[in-house]
């Protein structure tokens, strides 16, 4: 059986953020990584498409305000409510809002390729080299 492509949509990071962060994806998982600026692009894009899982800035570059109001946003709505999304934080205590506002652990920048990061992303993401 041929699994299929995960979809991940990266929200409210920087250029190179997004290109570090897609690279170290593609890198490992069989993904297609989508961007969105801010929360109301993020909502929007959850709305038409089928997201495996949403990875959210905490800060959401260019003064968008924070990550953590679209975990409260789409924990709020019925057809959003069940797509898991991870803050990309370093700070222990953002990563813990998130987890109470109802996000499933992430990781942060500093943290990208690290082991613990790779085994929580492949609780979502299917491996590159999967049976094909």
């Amino acid at each position: 059986m041929t699994p299929k492509t995960a979809r991940v949509l990266d929200v409210g990071q920087c250029g190179p953020d997004h290109l570090m962060i897609s690279r170290m994806l593609r890198a490992h998982f069989d993904v297609e990584v989508d961007a969105a600026a801010d929360v109301a692009q993020a909502i929007q894009a959850l709305r038409r498409s089928d997201y495996t899982l949403v990875l959210v800035n905490r800060l959401i570059d260019g003064g968008g305000g924070e990550g953590l109001h679209l975990v409260r946003e789409t924990r709020q709505d019925e057809q959003l409510s069940s797509i898991p999304i991870m803050l990309v934080s370093n700070l222990e205590d953002a990563q813990t809002a998130a987890v109470q506002a109802g996000a499933v652990r992430g990781f942060g920048k500093s943290a990208l390729g690290a082991a613990a990061t790779m085994d929580r992303l492949a609780e979502y993401l299917p491996p590159k080299d999967a049976d094909r």
